[in-house]
């Protein structure tokens, strides 16, 4: 094959300035962020007398948590009497029982507590939280997933700013609960900082569209029902509904000083089928909503923003692509000469991948002002686990292209059972596929490239494409040892019906 013919170069130098823009973009929230880091949200006016709010708790085959998150719905400070919490149970295990006694306890100490059990489990999730707000009796809805565990201040720092008739959602900021189990935990969590303290923070405060994180938020009743309620023609319905009554005129508010904790997944086919529910939803909405978001009259720079957030992911097809064409690459011409050729290239890489290692830095100086150079040592994993995992995240942008039909995997949660040795022989486990198999060939490939241009001599390049293999054979061999028989656990898969 002709390795030196331009049109290899030309299209691998398209795919690298295609991702240098979603790049340069990470640096341009990171210049939103600092720029409004002084305009924090404050309250209107703080109620005279607090409103009723109904916490909403979906809940599917989580009895490993359901109880602690319970308990900590039932410790926070809120009059009794102006609580309502609704156990939204789509259950089809042990955790029905374990619900159904948590109601009766609830109740017992007072609260207004129901368990809604539904065995028609049509719309997941949003058809849950749809079903429950039918019987909702406060004008706030605060949802919270069954794997956190609020503080006990959460609604004292955030039911006031509904003291403004315009705000529709009021988003907190995550917590982890377990940052430090293990290496994937950390990565993680790292991931979700950058998401959540930089660019939640500068979308709002920059008056950007942000979105719900589909729990730890409380919306207002009303909006929802402006917005179109709930629908379940998505695998991310809170991204869908936000944009909807975002679109409607409805203002939303992101408090990153308000933490709210929860559990990481703590196995890699955890984080897999999380990362590919998610991936795979923000397709389908950025199909749903880009064009009346361009159809809107709102502010160039919004729709622009809006744009760059919701075809992001697109990023993965360029990174497989990238992939395929850095071998023809290695073997090819240098058709811009000496100068142009690390001009050019120069550039990508800083907007490619120096500026990803930037917008992750920044989170971590951010939120841990005195300890944020513990996370440093993880910033090359976390930029070879992107790249691990390209694979499982490009299918499931394809899926979401061509509307294929999955299955819905849930995300095991394990409590305190992840504290103990045995907590991989859980009932709950992710689904075993088959890419960890082509991860691993990508794996080996990529380790022959880097050995053959360490031999040639070729060290900048050694250095440059070493996150390839890392990345691929830690998620593909972190998932093939999940493979290995664990005693009697199964997985728990649900068909859905995507659109």
């Amino acid at each position: 094959m002709d390795w030196t013919s331009p049109l290899w170069y030309a299209s691998y130098l398209i795919v690298l300035i295609g991702l240098s823009g979603y790049g340069f973009h990470r640096l341009t929230i990171v210049y939103l962020y600092l720029k409004h880091s002084r305009n924090k949200p404050q309250p209107k006016k703080p109620f005279e007398v607090l409103p009723l709010v109904t916490v909403q708790l979906p809940v599917f085959n989580e009895m490993y948590v359901v109880d602690r998150l319970l308990d900590s719905v039932a410790a926070i400070d809120y009059p009794k009497d102006k609580l309502q919490i609704q156990i939204l149970d789509d259950s089809t295990d042990d955790t029905v029982a374990i619900c159904a006694a948590g109601a009766e306890r609830l109740r017992a100490q007072g609260f207004d507590a129901e368990h809604i059990h539904r065995t028609d489990r049509t719309g997941f999730k949003a058809g849950a939280l749809e079903n429950g707000t039918k019987f909702a009796k406060g004008d706030y809805l605060f949802i919270l997933d069954a794997d956190f565990v609020p503080n006990p201040d959460v609604l004292q720092k955030t039911i006031h700013f509904f003291s403004d008739d315009r705000i529709g959602m009021i988003q907190t900021r995550w917590g982890h609960l377990n940052r430090t189990f293990n290496v994937l935990t950390r990565i993680q969590a790292m991931f979700l900082d950058g998401h959540l303290e930089l660019e939640q923070t500068a979308r709002n405060r920059s008056g950007r569209f942000f979105t719900f994180n589909g729990t730890a938020g409380i919306w207002r009743k009303c909006c929802i029902a402006d917005a179109g309620g709930w629908e379940h023609d998505t695998l991310t319905e809170d991204m869908d509904l936000s944009y909807r009554a975002q679109l409607k005129g409805w203002r939303f508010i992101f408090l990153n000083d308000v933490e709210t904790p929860a559990e990481l997944p703590v196995d890699m086919d955890g984080f897999k089928s999380q990362q590919h529910r998610w991936t795979k939803g923000s397709i389908q909405v950025c199909k749903k909503v880009l064009p009346a978001i361009w159809r809107s009259n709102v502010p160039l720079p919004v729709k622009l923003e809006a744009t760059a957030h919701l075809t992001s992911n697109f990023a993965y097809l360029m990174l497989i692509c990238l992939c395929f064409l850095i071998y023809p690459n290695q073997h090819g011409v240098n058709h811009l000469g000496p100068i142009g050729y690390y001009v050019v290239n120069g550039s990508i890489f800083f907007f490619s991948s120096v500026s990803v290692a930037m917008f992750y830095f920044m989170s971590q100086k951010a939120l841990r002002p005195g300890s944020w150079w513990k996370e440093i040592p993880y910033l090359p994993l976390l930029l070879a686990l992107g790249i691990g995992m390209s694979i499982s995240n490009a299918k499931a942008v394809l899926e979401a292209i061509f509307n294929h039909q999955t299955a819905f995997i849930r995300t095991p949660k394990y409590g305190d059972q992840q504290k103990k040795t045995d907590w991989k022989k859980s009932s709950y486990k992710a689904m075993k596929t088959l890419t960890p198999v082509v991860e691993l060939l990508f794996a080996f490939f990529f380790l022959f490239v880097v050995v053959e241009a360490a031999m040639n001599g070729n060290w900048a390049s050694t250095i440059l494409l070493l996150p390839f293999p890392v990345g691929f054979f830690y998620t593909s061999l972190s998932s093939l040892a999940r493979l290995l028989p664990q005693g009697r656990a199964e997985t728990q898969i649900v068909s859905r019906n995507d659109p």
